[in-house]
């Protein structure tokens, strides 16, 4: 259960490096609806979802990586029964002794609403700025 915001956002970050995809979903509501920038951009309801993130947990296990995801310049704003995050998301890939093999950040924003009285993320927004030159992300 996340009683608040913050529990959702912990446990997303504490996933993440735990590998534990499981952990991950338990903070995204059945109904959720996701714009991603890697892979497939649009996601519809946990099902498609959950089929991403295990090939993604999964990937990085293979390669014998961890994945540390840190949020940065976080704005939160809670109401009653709704709630939206935005900040940055760095990601970075970690090798066996802790060093990084490859990092990235992107924009993200979370929607959020109370599901038997605990926060999920209904709708997920994920984005990085573009070279208007020649339309290659920037990441970072």
């Amino acid at each position: 259960m996340f009683a608040t915001v913050q529990d959702l956002v912990a446990n997303y970050t504490e996933a993440v490096y735990a590998g534990d995809a499981e952990k991950f979903l338990s903070g995204y509501a059945a109904d959720v609806h996701i714009f991603d920038c890697f892979e497939q951009w649009e996601y519809g309801g946990i099902e498609a979802w959950r089929a991403f993130v295990t090939e993604w947990f999964s990937g990085m296990e293979q390669e014998g990586a961890k994945l540390r995801a840190e949020v940065k310049s976080q704005t939160a704003e809670e109401y009653e029964d709704s709630a939206h995050v935005h900040g940055i998301i760095s990601f970075a890939a970690l090798d066996q002794f802790g060093q990084p093999l490859r990092k990235t950040k992107n924009r993200f924003t979370f929607v959020l609403r109370k599901v038997d009285g605990s926060w999920r993320i209904v709708h997920e927004h994920s984005s990085v700025p573009v070279h208007m030159e020649d339309g290659r992300a920037i990441f970072g």
